[in-house]
Parts: structure tokens; sequence; C-alpha cells
């Protein structure tokens, strides 16, 4: 039975969640709209190990949402996790943070599109089965009104995430749903880090560096 400190951090939802075998069972975020990060980050990993009854020394790994997203908010989560892993001497877990967002969709046909806000009219996106497995790779995409046309053509599309603002007016197609308010959560990582730390699936926690897909660009 792993204890697993999830850890998420790409959008303006600083969320963290206490693993144990796969569920959750500590969760603490703030899922305003203003990033809240380096303020809280540290103080709800405290909550939750608090919540949950138990002490650092008593995690096994770490699980920390590697992009894409906000490049201030996933330098802060990684540094935190790796600094975790580092003191602790356990294992670093990373979890795409696409696919979990697009865990949050419990259909039984169709697709999912989970996407981020980027720049301008750009989002993070990637495309999932309905069962989620990837069927399309993770890509910075400018959105215009043919965007996921092959997909809205075969059937039901259930487009998920903060970048969801951006396309809506641009789609007006039958087969389009659209839940802009769900962001990535940690809640949503812990099956997805036990499933990794059960396969030793893990990565070099003084090399690792967080999926930015862009360089990054002040202003």
């Amino acid at each position: 039975m792993a204890n697993i400190l999830c850890i998420e951090t790409a959008t303006t939802n600083c969320s963290v969640a206490l693993s144990v075998n796969g569920g959750v069972i500590a969760l603490n975020e703030d899922n305003s709209k203003s990033y809240s990060h380096a303020e809280w980050l540290h103080v709800y990993i405290s909550a939750v190990l608090k919540d949950a009854q138990l002490d650092k020394e008593q995690l096994d790994a770490i699980a920390v949402s590697m992009g894409p997203g906000s490049y201030t908010g996933l330098r802060i989560g990684v540094s935190a996790a790796k600094g975790l892993c580092f003191a602790l001497d356990i294992p670093l877990i990373a979890i795409a943070t696409l696919e979990s967002l697009a865990t949050r969709v419990e259909e039984s046909s169709g697709v999912i599109v989970p996407m981020l806000d980027a720049r301008r009219m750009e989002v993070y996106s990637a495309v999932f089965s309905s069962e989620k497995q990837q069927i399309r790779d993770t890509q910075a995409q400018i959105l215009n009104e043919a965007s996921y046309s092959e997909y809205l053509v075969n059937g039901q599309v259930t487009f998920i995430g903060d970048g969801v603002e951006k396309f809506e007016p641009l789609c007006n197609h039958p087969n389009a749903s659209f839940r802009k308010e769900d962001l990535p959560s940690a809640a949503q990582m812990a099956p997805l880090a036990e499933c990794k730390y059960k396969k030793n699936d893990t990565v070099d926690v003084a090399y690792f560096e967080p999926y930015y897909l862009k360089d990054f660009i002040s202003g």
C-alpha cells in the first residue's frame, strides 16, 4: 500500500492530495482565478498530511503534474516535489497534466479534448478516447473554426479545461460539449500515480524538468 503525495500546480488551481493505494484520503486546493502557488503550496502540503494523520517520513513517493501549463506554476510545483524527494529519499512520479484532466470526463463513447490556456488564441491540448487512451499527441495549437473538425464529424467530443473558454465561441457543432470550469486537480492524479508507482515508472529527481512545450515568454 503506497502513500503518495500528489501536487498539481499547472494552472491557477493550487492542489495537493494524499493518495493511499490509489484513493484520495485528503485534498486541499484553491481553484480561484489567481495564482496562489508560492503562498499556499507548502501550507496545503502540511494540511493534507495533518488531515491524513501521516508524517512526511511515511510517504512512499511524490507525484507532480509535469505540464504543459503555466511556466511559473509548473516550476513551483516541481521544485517543491523535488525538494521533498531529495529530503526524504523517495522517488518522483511525473503525471501528464492533460491526461489527468481527461480522466475527469466520464463518457462511454466519443473523444475527450483537454485544453489549457496558453497565449492569445493558443491552447495546449491533446485528444483521448472515452477509455482514456491518448489518440493525438500533445500540441500547442492556435484555435480556429475548423479546429477538431475531424473528431466532431464522427461523434461526441467533450472539451474540458480553461482553454475551452477560447474555443466555445468558435465552435457551434452539435457534437461538441464544453466544460470550461474544470481544472486539473491533484485528486485525479492519485490512480495514475499509483499505477506508475506499481510499475516503478519514476523519473530522475536530479534531472527532471517540467514539460513546458513552449519557451517562456514574459509579459
